[in-house]
């Protein structure tokens, strides 16, 4: 018992974890795209990588709560 509920409060953890990154993305999408060309540029790079660290995470929460549903 004392297993599962140590589990439990580290998923918890990790699912709030998680919610927090995907809220910090969604809010960096949120404020567009700069002015300037170059520095437009490089946010569209940075882009492409917050989109692949957006779907992992969204992955890896998945996971989290499948888990949490089964330990009830």
């Amino acid at each position: 018992m004392v297993d599962a509920k140590n589990e439990k409060q580290e998923l918890v953890e990790q699912r709030d974890a998680l919610n927090n990154r995907l809220d910090a993305i969604q809010k960096d999408y949120q404020q567009g795209l700069d002015a300037d060309s170059e520095e437009r540029a490089i946010q569209l790079e940075n882009a492409e990588v917050l989109d692949g660290i957006y779907k992992a995470t969204m992955e890896e929460l998945q996971l989290v709560e499948k888990r949490l549903s089964e330990l009830g």
